[in-house]
This record gives structure tokens, sequence and C-alpha cells, in this order.
């Protein structure tokens, strides 16, 4: 059996560890944006990587392509109209994540918010709330990069729209420019709101959980896993935003890292520390100060 998917890095990965586990053959389509330090990850777990010209829409399409061709089963992360089941079982497993969050929270949060790219992982999460919690669920709120924000710009229409590409996000695991036609269509119910950030946000965030306040741990997070962190502290500066969302000193608010530095040297670039050395707590440098 062979498996295959397009990747922006972390599907990628998970589609060849998942493969290597059953004894099955992987091929990983990356596209030019994909550094190599992500794509030595994948082939680590034995993947076959082929690389794809352009974007990562392009890479799905590339994929989509060659598995109608060969008879291979594709395992994407995205969906588009007749391929619905897997996407669906692939954003199940992401609810793992919430789970396990609320069991370890003394109340259930108010806020979240949660980074997209095509919104598989952002619509698994307010999905579930939206089940588990119904009329009392916390209010949701989706951060894109603004860059390549396909689900800000199909909230904005009413409607899942493909956005032109533009120029690269350091947000690498973010950077789709259509939507998961079965992740839209629950967040077009489920989501309260959709917001981008700005490049230094990302990066901002990044430095800001490697080095902690306080007794605050500290927290390696990928360019794209802190994005929904980062989404909330842009809320917080502005006193508009914060009245439309209802945040205030009383609000408890979700925040999940859904990255690791799968590239620890674009880690060590941005951060300007060893993602291998461990937690460093000490305080923001003043360069930083303004993501306090």
């Amino acid at each position: 059996m062979t498996v295959a998917c397009a990747t922006d890095g972390n599907h990628g990965r998970s589609v060849a560890q998942g493969a290597q586990l059953v004894g099955a053959r992987a091929v990983i389509f990356a596209h030019s944006g994909v550094s190599d330090g992500r794509v030595a990850a994948i082939a680590r777990y034995g993947a076959e990587i082929v690389r794809v010209r352009g974007t990562y829409d392009d890479s799905v399409a590339e994929a989509s392509r060659v598995c109608a061709e060969t008879g291979w089963i594709t395992v994407s992360d995205t969906s588009w109209p007749g391929y619905e089941r897997i996407p669906g079982l692939v954003m199940q497993g992401y609810t793992a994540l919430i789970r396990e969050a609320l069991r370890s929270m003394p109340a259930p949060p108010t806020h979240v918010f949660l980074q997209a790219g095509v919104g598989g992982f952002a619509a698994a999460v307010a999905g579930h709330l939206a089940v588990l919690f119904g009329e009392e669920r916390p209010a949701v709120v989706v951060v894109e990069p603004a860059r390549a924000a396909c689900l800000f710009d199909s909230a904005k229409a009413g409607r899942p729209l493909r956005i032109d590409h533009g120029e690269p996000t350091v947000m690498a695991m973010l950077e789709c420019y259509e939507p998961s036609l079965v992740a839209w269509r629950i967040l077009s119910r489920a989501a309260d709101a959709f917001m981008t950030v700005d490049e230094e946000d990302a990066v901002g965030i990044m430095n800001r959980l490697a080095r902690p306040n306080g007794n605050d741990p500290a927290i390696v997070a990928g360019e794209s896993g802190g994005v929904g962190l980062a989404g909330l502290l842009a809320v917080a500066r502005d006193a508009g935003a914060r009245e439309t969302l209802g945040l205030d000193h009383r609000s408890r608010v979700l925040a999940i890292n859904t990255e690791g530095p799968t590239d620890p040297g674009r880690y060590r670039q941005l951060v300007g520390l060893d993602p291998a050395d461990g937690p460093l707590p000490h305080t923001l440098p003043a360069s930083e100060g303004d993501h306090r």
C-alpha cells in the first residue's frame, strides 16, 4: 500500500511516520517553500520526497493527480469536491488536543484563538467545542498570516475563496491559499471572528515564549505554532477589538502551540537560541519590549 500527500512540513511528517508504523510506503509532495530541514525530517521516516514547483496548493494538485493515475491513497489534511472522508478523519484526530486541554483546565475557556492554514485544525477544535458546549461554547477566533489569509477573505466574501499567491510568509505551516471545504463548512458556522497577524507578530511570539517573564515556563514554538497566541496579543493591544470579542480581565483564553522546532536552523536564526539547549528562563531583550 502506498499513501501520499502534500505538505507544508508537518502533515507530511505525520503521514510518513504513520506509514512506517503500519508498513506502508509513503510519498510526500513538498513545494518549493518547504525548507530542506523539514524535508529531511520527513525523509527520516523512510518517505520518498517529490519536490513540486510553486505553492502548497500546487503540491496538493500534483499529489492528487499522481494518486489518481497510480491508485495510491491520498491522505490529505485539506479537502475538495469529491474528497472529504479522509480529511474529515484527520480533523477528528485533532480533537485529541482539545480534549486533553479541557481535562487539564479548572474551568472551560471563554475564548479560543486558533491558527489556521487550510483550516482543518481550527475547524476540528471549533466544531468539537460547539458540540460539547452548545450555546455556552467559547468564542472562537481564527488567526492567519496576513500574507496567506484565505479563510479571512472567505469570511468576508461569505463563501470559500482561493486567493492569489503573494510574498511568502515566515509562518510556513500556514501558507495556504484555498480553504479545505470540510473545514470551511464548520468554521463558517462555528467561528466567531477571523483575523490576521503580521510577520513580526509570529517572530515576536516565538521569542516571548522562548524567554518568558517571571516563573512562566519556556516554550519552544516554531514559526507557526504560536500564531494563536500572537493573535490574542494583537487583540489585547486594540481596545475596539477587545470590546468586540468581550475580552476582559475575567476572560479565560486558550491557545495551542501546534509546532515545535521543525526546522532547528530557522529557529536559531529567528530566536537566537538553539532549541536543543532546553528552557532559558529570562526576560526578553529590550528590542522585543513591544511584545511583552
